[in-house]
């Protein structure tokens, strides 16, 4: 770990981000106004020193630069996904292009942000993902039942994936794509409904379809002959629960 911790506040409650950037000077000033905005703050200078930082502090969000010495934030982020880490990344890069997008979410980030940014719209962001991530206290008069998605079930207002082996990792945006669809079972959701749903209304198409093919990995037996997650034609997706 590079920089040490920038947190005023060591209340446990306080969202403890780590910000991941070999730019030191960025990296010091992210950590400045991220700490000025109520999270605690700390940071890594490259991919090895993120690693380190992981491997001791439950934390919970990352911040990564895409474009680093050595291993990259893609890089990374397939590797921390592979190995079952299911913290929310948001990722910042240089690159705006949307294949550069596209890749971030296929190795499993939860967001992007292109260079150069407000910090404001970064601390939105991150906050929208905080809030996308936590479980939701269910309120019994409004909680919708858990669905069936064949051996697996699904409770939208906890944001949690079950089959019989246990709780199922899902990213940050998987539990909201599966939420917003399991809410309106049975109902066609336009890409651009599902792009709002997720807090992502900038989202183009491709964004959107790559996230439902993650999805599809985590509850379909065959993803490419989906049974429950359905594409609808110049439409958009429906969610049909079932056994």
């Amino acid at each position: 770990m590079s920089d040490a911790d920038t947190a005023s506040q060591p209340h446990l409650l306080v969202p403890h981000l780590l910000v991941v950037d070999d730019d030191d000077r960025l990296r010091v000033l992210l950590q400045r106004f991220l700490g000025d905005q109520g999270f605690r703050v700390t940071g890594a200078q490259d991919a090895a020193a993120a690693r380190a930082a992981l491997a001791s502090v439950a934390f919970d969000l990352v911040v990564l630069d895409v474009m680093m010495p050595g291993e990259s934030g893609l890089e990374l982020t397939q590797a921390l996904r592979r190995d079952g880490l299911d913290v929310p990344i948001l990722m910042l890069t240089a690159a705006g292009a949307p294949d550069d997008r596209i890749a971030g979410f296929e190795t499993g980030a939860d967001d992007y942000l292109a260079k150069p940014f407000d910090p404001r719209e970064l601390a939105l962001r991150i906050r929208t993902i905080l809030k996308r991530a936590a479980p939701a206290a269910p309120s019994p008069a409004m909680s919708a039942p858990p669905v069936q998605l064949g051996t697996h079930w699904f409770d939208a207002e906890r944001g949690e994936l079950r089959n019989a082996e246990g709780s199922v990792r899902l990213t940050g945006g998987e539990a909201a794509l599966l939420a917003a669809l399991a809410r309106r079972a049975g109902d066609i959701l336009s890409r651009e409904e599902i792009a709002v749903a997720l807090s992502m209304p900038d989202a183009g198409e491709r964004a959107i379809d790559v996230q439902v093919t993650r999805l599809r990995r985590k509850i379909e037996t065959d993803p490419r002959e989906p049974r429950f997650l359905q594409t609808i034609r110049h439409r958009g997706y429906v969610l049909r629960p079932g056994q």
